[in-house]
């Protein structure tokens, strides 16, 4: 088990505020610089029966959607099928690949298209003011022998919450203060196989992994990079 020091609190009710709320006592400081992650917030059962393959398929495999370079920057988008998606591109990341290489889905969601699906949701029920809630919905990684999965490398955005559906998810974080050593076009899994295990104690990132039902919440500005340990069904509600 990795130190104390490098794991995420790990709470049963959120430490972030409520909806009207100032940002007093423990919540409002975990709301700005702490990650936290939450349990048994909501009951999302319905939504996640229909994020299954077989119901995704059936109900937008003729969608297109809008693919990512799985890079820092994700500068370079394709569209194709959800379908084609699903059954061509929804593989293992090679080890050698580049992050311009692999084509992720999330973010760039039709919430027209979606909207049967994102009403089944329930978001974690806190907030923060001045802020209003909008979802990225995604799929990707798969699971080989060597645990090996697609991801994004390092790079930061305003604060909201992860929640995995399917799946797991590894994070790695850094406070706004303390920038990663990365290169923005390699893989996650590339940067875990050569740069991590050089790392001293003092440089290495707070660690989790995100299990099916459980939620990571993420402040505003905090380095992160993503490695999907499976298939992974994932939704993020950014509070911009």
């Amino acid at each position: 088990m990795a130190p104390a020091s490098r794991l995420l609190a790990l709470w049963a009710l959120a430490a972030v505020a409520l909806p009207g709320s100032g940002a007093e006592g423990d919540g409002g400081w975990y709301a700005f610089v702490r990650p936290v992650i939450l349990q048994g917030l909501t009951d999302n059962s319905r939504f996640r029966a229909l994020c299954s393959r077989d119901r995704l398929l059936a109900s937008f495999g003729d969608r297109v959607v809008r693919l990512s370079t799985a890079n820092t920057y994700s500068y370079h988008k394709v569209d194709l099928p959800f379908q084609e998606y699903v059954e061509q591109l929804l593989h293992p990341q090679d080890p050698t690949s580049l992050g311009n290489d692999t084509l992720y889905f999330f973010g760039d969601n039709n919430f027209t298209e979606w909207a049967s699906l994102f009403r089944h949701y329930s978001p974690p029920p806190f907030g923060l003011l001045g802020t209003a809630p909008a979802y990225s919905f995604g799929i990707a990684g798969a699971h080989n022998p060597t645990g090996a999965g697609s991801g994004v490398p390092f790079h930061w955005h305003g604060p909201g919450y992860s929640e995995v559906i399917y799946g797991r998810k590894r994070w790695f974080l850094y406070p706004p203060e303390k920038t990663p050593e990365f290169h923005p076009n390699k893989t996650t899994l590339a940067w875990l196989r050569d740069t991590y295990p050089a790392l001293p104690p003092s440089a290495r990132p707070l660690e989790c992994t995100i299990r099916a039902g459980e939620v990571l919440y993420f402040p505003d500005r905090w380095w992160h990079a993503t490695l999907n340990l499976d298939t992974s069904v994932f939704i993020s509600t950014f509070l911009g």
